[in-house]
């Protein structure tokens, strides 16, 4: 948790937008000493923070691009509520873990759990996540918009619409979505969005979203090489992961509040658009059995189309998809 005075300190370069603050302003705005902001300076370039000081003007911070701590991705955060407090850890079994517990302890509104390390990372079905530090972004968003149950798994498609965004913005790289949750580059997996709640008799007391993202790999166990890949083996350079921290948030907040203002159809609409294509041959395992067919699209409440070969449409609820 950052203290107060180094909030402040970060919240007054935010709000300068890059422009040179004089040491006397920062002084006034933490009551201190001009003595004091020269080692508050300090101190922020042990943290990720290159230090631009000009004598009679004062200083610019600008992060490092491998910068990956708490007051490195709290200044990235340029929102209003998602990433405004935040649960940093350097290792942690689980994020989503982590998120739960702070649920209980009446964590805020776009509260996010991020870690550098998981040493128990899971996506859908409790599959293991390979969460190595250094290398990827493993984050939980916590967030309680007052919806009824059954809209819930629309999350799902609000988190990995923006952060395709993000990736795309950031790296120029354009991922595909593989319903309901996967990223794909190249047929390869490069994210995984889990969508948990929590709730109470009807009511929804929190929607906890966890992602992985492969961001700085540059190899994977041999049974993930032919299905995973990593941002930086497909930008062919490392990638920030600081930076791309700062436009998930961004694109998550924007989204979150376009499905408050205007429901779930503009959503789907963009989700779409970035969808693996449609049409794609798919085999879909359920607990009923599988379905092999084309996709023909989502429902209003995201549940997957399957058309099969002879014609009769499926209703997918929940399943592990495939490409055939």
């Amino acid at each position: 948790m950052l203290s107060t005075n180094r909030r402040q300190l970060l919240d007054v370069f935010r709000a300068a937008e890059g422009r040179l603050v004089s040491g006397q302003e920062i002084a006034d705005a933490l009551n201190c000493s001009r003595t004091a902001v020269w080692k508050h300076m300090e101190e922020l370039k042990k943290v990720g923070f290159e230090i631009q000081a000009k004598r009679g003007s004062g200083y610019s911070i600008q992060p490092t691009d491998d910068g990956f701590t708490e007051e490195v991705l709290y200044f990235r955060a340029k929102t209003h509520f998602i990433g405004q407090h935040m649960s940093f850890h350097e290792t942690v079994a689980s994020t989503q873990l982590v998120a739960h517990q702070l649920v209980g302890e009446d964590a805020a509104d776009g509260t996010v759990v991020i870690a550098d390390e998981q040493k128990a990372g899971k996506g859908r079905l409790a599959r293991p996540w390979d969460s190595q530090p250094g290398t990827g972004i493993w984050m939980s968003t916590i967030l309680r918009p007052e919806i009824p149950m059954q809209q819930v798994p629309q999350f799902t498609f609000i988190a990995s619409l923006a952060i395709a965004e993000a990736i795309e913005n950031v790296t120029g790289l354009a991922p595909q979505i593989k319903w309901p949750n996967d990223l794909y580059i190249n047929k390869r997996k490069v994210c995984g969005v889990l969508t948990e709640m929590q709730a109470e008799a009807d009511q929804v007391r929190a929607i906890i979203i966890g992602t992985g993202i492969n961001v700085n790999q540059t190899e994977f166990p041999e049974e993930l090489r032919e299905k995973a890949t990593s941002l930086a083996i497909l930008a062919d350079n490392p990638v920030s992961r600081g930076a791309l921290f700062g436009e998930i948030v961004q694109q998550l907040e924007k989204y979150y509040q376009l499905f408050l203002e205007q429901g779930f159809a503009p959503i789907k609409l963009l989700w779409e658009e970035r969808a693996i294509p449609f049409n794609e041959t798919i085999v879909a395992k359920t607990l009923r059995g599988e379905v092999r067919g084309k996709v023909k699209g989502i429902s209003d409440e995201g549940i997957l189309i399957v058309q099969d070969a002879a014609g009769q449409e499926h209703s997918i609820f929940s399943a592990d998809i495939s490409l055939d």
